[in-house]
């Protein structure tokens, strides 16, 4: 069972609106490597984790990242405040205007809605700790891209936070991957799995 806390993991103030890095910055919300992907490919694996702490690990990380999601749709609605005709036009948000007016809607910011088909649940240990591995790089890469084009020491602020989240995530999943792979050879998995011999 989850418990909500009603604040965010870290505060988003942002005293300037500019629809513009909005426009993509939203792929943290729902684009491939964003965090609604990342919330839900942790706490579906977690499932067929046949480790404790492992799925413990799975869960945790899983659920910090709906908060992540939770921050970036803030930073998304801050940023597109009080938009009039005329700023959904500059910051080329017109196509996204006429599906959802000024609602924060999970999307890359190359306009693709976010789909299940952009994460990755395999079953197995080592496949899907090698995702996940891969998942918080790809995460970290897209956050020091938005730093990249972002000036606005608000949101910085925030997505240097988020970024140095990604690593550590990283950092805890390749603990994870060691321990698998540890028990794993203790009962030499692949090996005595008649499934592998076929």
């Amino acid at each position: 069972m989850f418990v909500y806390e009603k604040k965010l993991q870290y505060p988003v103030r942002i005293k300037n609106p500019n629809p513009k890095l909005a426009k993509f910055i939203i792929s943290q919300y729902g684009g491939p490597d964003g965090e609604l992907g990342a919330s839900l490919r942790y706490l579906s694996q977690r499932y067929s984790m046949p480790y404790p702490e492992l799925k413990g690990l799975l869960t945790d990380i899983g659920t910090e990242e709906l908060g992540h999601l939770e921050m970036i749709g803030t930073i998304v609605y801050q940023l597109t405040r009080d938009m009039n005709a005329d700023d959904v036009k500059k910051a080329g948000l017109d196509a996204y205007f006429v599906d959802h007016t000024a609602g924060v809607y999970p999307t890359a910011a190359s306009g693709f809605p976010w789909s299940a088909a952009s994460m990755a649940v395999k079953g197995d240990v080592i496949a899907d700790l090698s995702e996940d591995l891969a998942a918080e790089q790809k995460a970290r890469v897209t956050y020091d891209n938005i730093l990249r084009l972002s000036d606005d020491p608000d949101v910085n602020n925030v997505i240097r936070f988020l970024r140095e989240r990604e690593v550590v995530h990283y950092q805890r999943f390749g603990e994870g991957l060691r321990l698998a792979t540890e028990k794993m050879n203790e009962k030499n998995f692949y090996a005595v799995n008649p499934a592998f011999d076929r």
